[in-house]
């Protein structure tokens, strides 16, 4: 059954600025070449919030997760003012996980105390290598001491829940480099990890001028090598690349591979809601260049689209399955109510080509299935 109690909302804030756009990168991000516009920006966040409104049906936030660009050139009393903001709009579930993303060379180490006391109690830090080299050939603003520093500060600044990301599969990096990046990390004592590989991804200027990449070979090598020494060290493998030590799994993208609500809003944010009443799920999203957004006074929204239920059926496996750990079948029935029976045939058809356990009433991917997760998405789609 569908309902409000059992499918969380979380709420996603995009700050589109960063100091300088990453090679790789193909989010909505845009090089900051003027001064912040902070409390003009907050002031749309927050008359974008009230739009969305009518959307919450009364329920409470579990989850709020700040990204960009960087959000950590946000001023710490800013942030502040725009979590206040928030919660005097929408109810906090108790315990709220409030994540922040700050990249290393973007933030003054004096800034990580205000963001803790603004009620940030999560960070996650754009670290991706400890390398010098690969930092360059990323096109990072940041060196490894600089890392090493903002994550001490992290610390220092009562952040003990903090994420560090790194990639692999780095242009020219080996085997012994890749690891050597998590043991690093390792050292920092995270309580989480991401750890996911580099990807050429279109309208990426590594997409037209791309880099030399080790070769597939290297990179399972890699992956099955870094999967076991995180395992060694405590860190439990949760999602394609999230790994965590006990109970610090992040709260707010768990949300979204669960097939959850979420708000969004900022520019380019995009948003998933339930409605009760009509059982219609229903897509939508913000309007995406910043400048834009900001003269966008009277509707955010830029598009807005309802699944259908074959919409619905490949959305939740996309998410579902990239979780590593077995999914009870009634919870795609609880987040998109459509009936298991509707879909036996495709789970017969992932069981019989070896990608799919069905149990128990729960559905888990298998170690062939991880593999080539992209053929087993597929047969549902």
């Amino acid at each position: 059954m569908t309902s409000k109690e059992n499918i969380p909302l979380a709420l996603y804030i995009h700050l589109p600025w960063c100091v300088r756009k990453c090679p790789y990168c193909d989010f909505n991000s845009h090089e900051l070449k003027q001064d912040l516009p902070e409390n003009p920006y907050v002031e749309a966040l927050l008359q974008d919030l009230s739009q969305d409104l009518p959307h919450v049906q009364g329920r409470g936030l579990s989850s709020i997760f700040i990204g960009g660009g960087t959000p950590s050139l946000f001023s710490p009393a800013v942030i502040e003012r725009l979590l206040n903001g928030v919660e005097r709009l929408i109810p906090w579930v108790p315990g709220i996980e409030i994540t922040m993303e700050a990249n290393p060379g973007a933030v003054e180490q004096g800034r990580f105390v205000g963001f803790r006391q603004a009620g940030v109690n999560r960070l996650s830090i754009g670290v991706q290598t400890f390398n010098d080299g690969h930092l360059k050939r990323l096109g990072r603003i940041h060196d490894s001491a600089t890392a090493e520093r903002a994550i001490h500060s992290a610390r220092a600044s009562g952040f003990d829940n903090f994420n560090i990301d790194l990639m692999f599969g780095l242009p020219e990096q080996t085997h012994e480099e890749a690891l050597s990046d998590i043991a690093r990390a390792i050292q920092h004592q995270p309580k989480h990890l991401s750890w996911y590989q580099l990807t050429i991804e279109p309208n990426t200027v590594f997409h037209h001028r791309p880099p030399l990449l080790p070769v597939d070979e290297e990179i399972w090598t890699m992956q099955e090598s870094g999967q076991a020494f995180l395992a060694e060290n405590g860190y439990m493998q949760y999602e394609i690349s999230a790994y965590s030590e006990p109970d610090f799994q992040c709260r707010h993208n768990r949300n979204y591979w669960e097939f959850g609500d979420y708000l969004g809003i900022g520019a380019g944010a995009h948003a998933k809601i339930t409605d009760f009443k009509t059982r219609d799920v229903t897509r939508l999203w913000k309007t995406r260049h910043p400048k834009a957004y900001l003269d966008s006074s009277v509707d955010f929204i830029q598009g807005k689209q309802v699944l259908n239920k074959n919409d619905l059926i490949v959305e939740f496996m996309l998410n579902a399955l990239r979780l590593y750990e077995s999914i009870e079948l009634k919870l795609m029935s609880e987040r998109t109510g459509i009936s298991m029976g509707e879909i036996d045939h495709l789970l017969v058809k992932a069981q019989e080509k070896g990608l799919l356990k069905v149990a128990d009433n729960k559905i888990e991917t298998t170690s062939l299935g991880k593999q080539h997760l992209n053929e087993l998405l597929l047969i549902f789609g």
